[in-house]
């Protein structure tokens, strides 16, 4: 099975309407997987609640990979996304991840810091809001 990547997990987490959030957990994130964001860890269930979280703040939106680099079992990445929320307005916020995937190519860890590039001061912590 090939490695999965952040734009096609992104995509599927938030912006496919219609595919559940386990179903679209379940194609990139191993069962044991973890994230830190902005220095904060997170399980799978606390990530998980904190997509479910966006889920019933984001309207639409796109990621944009700027840098991609993958090694063995190792991901890295800086991508741009690009998110309109329920109440019209927008965000977009540069994400820096280091990555370790499962040996099933699904994301086992990421670290990941991320950059608010325009949005209001209550959207700097969209990454890891719950």
């Amino acid at each position: 099975m090939p490695n999965t990547d952040i734009r096609s997990a992104m995509t599927d987490l938030l912006f496919t309407p219609g595919l559940s959030l386990d179903e679209a957990a379940d194609r990139h994130f191993a069962p044991d997987y973890r994230q830190r964001t902005d220095g904060e860890w997170a399980d799978r269930t606390q990530f998980l609640a904190h997509i479910a979280h966006l889920r019933d703040v984001v309207a639409g939106g796109s990621v944009r990979v700027d840098d991609e680099l993958v090694q063995g079992d190792r991901y890295a990445d800086r991508h741009t996304v690009d998110v309109t929320k329920k109440d019209g307005s927008t965000v977009q916020m540069e994400v820096y991840v280091f990555a370790e995937f499962a040996p099933d190519g699904r994301f086992r860890r990421i670290e990941e810091t991320t950059l608010l590039l325009q949005g209001g001061a209550d959207d700097r912590n969209l990454g890891s809001a719950r």
